[in-house]
């Protein structure tokens, strides 16, 4: 599920580039964009200034001709400019979404954080903000020089009102951004850990009303809320305060360029066409400015989600194969595994070893907290371990493609879970659906009469609230989703703990099958009844392998409770250590 460290810094690179290229191509058009806005004033300016004072027709003819001429090109520029920002956004998504998604999956297997959603939500919120105006805000920004330049070629003193009035700006944006942008970032932060943790709560919506937890959930999550409002309100107002202060102070700044203006007529230093043009100018000469204050907040969400999708991307990193690995055949090798979870003290597994040949099936037995899990998690290549390595036909399982690596391999865990889809789409691992495959899957599983007996037999959303299944029969269906497809490997983790008699024969005659085509089958399982289906057993202890042979030197040991009665007396068949 991971992404090679080297493909996943190129791919951030060239996102970059792709993302500086399109802002610099903007930032062109923004120059053309800002130009064109000079129409309205010069206009104003001309008709002041020239038409009223011939009284000629064909002057304002013209001068309408050119200003709505220029008026249509900037109308298409604009509309240009905002589709580049809108495919800007689109590639974003687009290079990111599965890159995005898999590390997540990959964080959630580690840690079981909720970060495959927050990283959709954020890739969501990069996408808007690039698609929105608010990025094209500092853009337009660069420009306003343009503006300022005209006012001072009407006058030095437009231009010191100008140079001031941005000034001021300038100053309150700086503010903006030293009273918001500490307590906006925490709030964020505070937000997304709130509902990183009521999301993994209500997963567990069951037990939680049923032991009445409710309450005491509710408490921890009002907490958590409350201070996120905290810090929320605090910035808002905080903003809100700049914003007003803002929108006075540039009243006040127009206030100020019609009395300019006004003095410098009546001392006859400028036209009265001016007075009109400068008032326009000046509003867009400090628009961009006052509405990256007003969009600040934006940047600053968008900032710390990228940095969130950028820090995953990198956190997830391994050494995960790209190229598809052809299907193959051959013995199953777990060489001195060595397992200890990341950021944790304490080893798992401890130095496992053991072989096993096509068509044969392996019993892994001991008592919990013993590492079975654990080891089945390694053996489907889940887990990557610290030292050693597990080995299907020479290849290593962690580092396998996992496209083809999922075709060589069926996984039944301790946990089952059924995706949102058709009970069918499940069986077919979510892949397109080969309507042989599944029966066949679903015949071996023992589970097509109850599949047939469901409303809508195959077809059955698993995902629709008027109807769930019980825990036998999304194990069932489970099993059968570890048989689509004839896997050379099939790992099943407590496969009979929600089964009846009759679901643990069909289990049985599936896992004879499974020999019978000459995949290798590793079951876990307490119960001792679904052991005799096994040709070797392996015991382990605290992490380590204490007992290792075929069933008949071990099946009598075993309790009903899945542990093994050591006596020293009767040894079974040592270890066969796995060739490196």
């Amino acid at each position: 599920m991971k992404i090679p460290t080297a493909k996943t810094d190129a791919l951030i690179r060239d996102l970059q580039r792709s993302f500086a290229g399109g802002l610099a191509y903007a930032g062109f058009l923004s120059l053309c964009v800002n130009v064109l806005l000079l129409t309205v004033p010069l206009f104003m300016l001309q008709v002041q200034d020239r038409v009223i004072v011939s009284r000629s027709y064909d002057t304002l003819t013209m001068l309408l001709v050119i200003a709505v001429g220029a008026l249509v090109l900037y109308g298409a520029i604009e509309f240009i400019r905002s589709l580049t920002f809108q495919t800007m956004a689109s590639i974003f998504a687009r290079r990111l979404n599965l890159p995005a998604l898999q590390a997540a999956v990959s964080a959630a297997l580690e840690s079981g954080s909720g970060q495959a959603t927050q990283a959709i939500r954020d890739l969501n919120d990069i996408r808007t903000f690039i698609a929105s105006s608010a990025i094209a805000t500092p853009l337009e920004a660069a420009w306003s020089p343009i503006f300022l330049a005209v006012l001072f070629a009407f006058h030095p003193v437009y231009g010191l009102v100008g140079v001031v009035s941005l000034l001021i700006l300038l100053i309150l944006g700086v503010l903006a951004d030293v009273l918001t942008r500490r307590v906006l970032k925490e709030a964020n932060e505070e937000g997304v850990t709130s509902i990183n943790e009521v999301g993994a709560s209500l997963r567990h919506a069951e037990t939680i009303e049923a032991m009445g937890m409710l309450p005491a959930l509710a408490a921890r999550w009002r907490t958590g809320q409350i201070a996120m409002l905290e810090h929320l309100d605090l910035g808002m107002a905080r903003g809100k305060f700049i914003a007003a202060l803002t929108r006075s102070s540039r009243m006040t700044m127009q206030l100020a360029i019609y009395a300019t203006g006004a003095v410098l007529i009546i001392r006859n230093e400028v036209s009265i066409g001016t007075l009109m043009a400068a008032s326009i100018l000046l509003g867009r000469l400090l628009a961009p400015f006052d509405s990256m204050i007003t969009d600040w907040r934006q940047w600053v969400t968008a900032a710390q989600a990228w940095k969130r999708v950028r820090e995953l991307l990198q956190s997830r990193a391994s050494q995960r194969q790209s190229v598809p690995t052809p299907a193959t055949q051959g013995d199953l090798v777990v060489d001195r595994v060595i397992y200890a979870p990341q950021g944790s003290e304490q080893t798992i597994i401890k130095g496992v070893s053991f072989s096993l040949e096509p068509g044969e099936v392996l019993g892994v037995v001991g008592p919990s907290g013993a590492g079975k899990s654990t080891l089945a998690r390694l053996l489907v290549g889940v887990l990557k371990p610290n030292a050693g390595g597990v080995y299907l036909d020479g290849h290593n399982a962690y580092l396998w493609e996992r496209g083809s690596f999922g075709a060589m391999v069926g996984y039944l865990p301790q946990s089952v879970s059924l995706l949102n889809g058709t009970i069918g789409e499940n069986i077919a691992r979510m892949q397109k659906p080969d309507p042989h495959a599944i029966l066949e899957a679903a015949r071996i599983a023992g589970v097509h009469e109850l599949i047939g007996r469901l409303p809508l037999g195959y077809d059955t959303n698993v995902a629709d609230g008027d109807f769930k299944l019980s825990g036998g029969q999304r194990q069932r269906i489970g099993l059968a989703r570890a048989l689509y497809g004839s896997p050379r490997l099939i790992v099943l983790d407590e496969p009979n703990a929600n089964l009846d008699a009759e679901g643990e024969q069909s289990l049985i005659r599936a896992i004879n099958a499974a020999r019978d085509s000459g995949a290798i089958v590793v079951l876990i399982a307490h119960r001792p009844s679904v052991m005799q289906t096994v040709d070797k057993i392996l015991v382990l202890r605290e992490g380590r392998v204490a007992q290792f042979g075929p069933r008949s030197a071990i099946a009598g040991m075993i309790t009903p409770g899945g542990v093994v009665e050591l006596e020293p007396a009767k040894q079974p068949t040592p270890i066969r250590e796995a060739s490196a």
